[in-house]
């Protein structure tokens, strides 16, 4: 990432700089670009609205109950059942519409977890002494070089296979990335000249943070946690494959995929319909992240 440099042109050279600028075109162009919506941001809010929706839909309402096991083994998709039953006669519509509730809660609960504490180690390293940054720079380094998918093993694996165990586990998973990104933003703000001033001014550390640091490291990390979403979406969905996220009969979608590998080739649907979803939240939340940057990052969308 390239870093702005602050120059200190001349009279002269100043005065040449605003010659040459086109006033008319950059009139205009702020708000041309303010006008465009991004393309990103705009397919990535339909693939995932669709499975909030859905999600939605499956609090009030589901085809069958997910315990219901009257389908048949393996039936194909039918009016009684529009996608289909598995292995065991439960129907494939209604665990998919669990399984959107459930990814949407595995993702949203662990980058709560992950945003809660990584700002706050973030917001204390990039304001603590020399040494003590350098120690809490060193163990984010070391949580991040571990794996996020074993250290959540290890952490499921030591409480009980379940789904509070699992947010919990890919959110302090996430707090490291969370914390080391947040310290550079916070260092960043701080060296600005404007923090300066606040401070000479008389502005509390408190004031400071809440009215100046806050509001500028957001955007930036806005876009970081939305991509986070999606890792933590999958992380979910590799736990309960492996056996250690939600238990039945919480309708995984990695717990689906493990289940319907070994009738893939007999009923391709209960393997093809959750990877197909698990795939459009994933790509929905980052086009989401990439319209974002491309908003609120100007010269993004000056170059495109």
């Amino acid at each position: 990432m390239s870093e702005r440099t602050d120059l200190n042109p001349g009279p002269g050279e100043a005065a040449a700089a605003v010659e040459s600028t086109p006033v008319v075109a950059s009139a205009k162009r702020p708000g041309a670009a303010r006008n465009r919506r991004s393309p990103a941001l705009v397919s990535g809010c339909i693939l995932l609205g669709l499975i909030v929706a859905t999600a939605l839909v499956s609090l009030f309402w589901v085809p069958y109950a997910p315990v219901d096991t009257t389908g048949g083994r393996l039936t194909p998709p039918g009016l009684s059942h529009l996608l289909g039953t598995d292995k065991l006669g439960r129907d494939l519509l209604t665990q998919l519409m669990t399984g959107a509730r459930i990814a949407l809660e595995a993702g949203l609960g662990a980058i709560a977890i992950g945003a809660v504490l990584g700002i706050c180690f973030g917001l204390a390293a990039g304001f603590a002494t020399r040494w003590l940054d350098d120690t809490l720079s060193t163990l984010l380094d070391v949580l991040i070089a571990f794996p996020t998918l074993l250290l959540a093993m290890l952490m499921v694996a030591a409480r009980s296979a379940s789904l509070s165990s699992a947010i919990l586990a890919i959110g302090l998973a996430m707090t490291a990335v969370v914390a080391r990104l947040t310290r550079i933003l916070v260092k960043r703000v701080l060296a600005q000249d404007y923090i300066t001033a606040a401070r000479t001014s008389g502005t509390s550390w408190p004031r400071v943070i809440t009215g100046h640091v806050l509001p500028n490291i957001w955007p930036t990390l806005g876009v970081s946690l939305a991509q986070q979403f999606g890792l933590a979406v999958m992380a979910e969905a590799s736990l309960s494959f492996l056996g250690l996220g939600a238990p039945p009969p919480n309708a995984s979608w990695g717990r689906m995929l493990q289940e319907a590998q070994a009738t893939v080739f007999a009923a391709p649907t209960g393997v093809i319909a959750p990877g197909v979803l698990l795939v459009m939240l994933v790509v929905g939340v980052n086009l989401i992240a990439d319209g974002l940057r491309d908003t609120l990052d100007p010269t993004r969308r000056r170059t495109r």
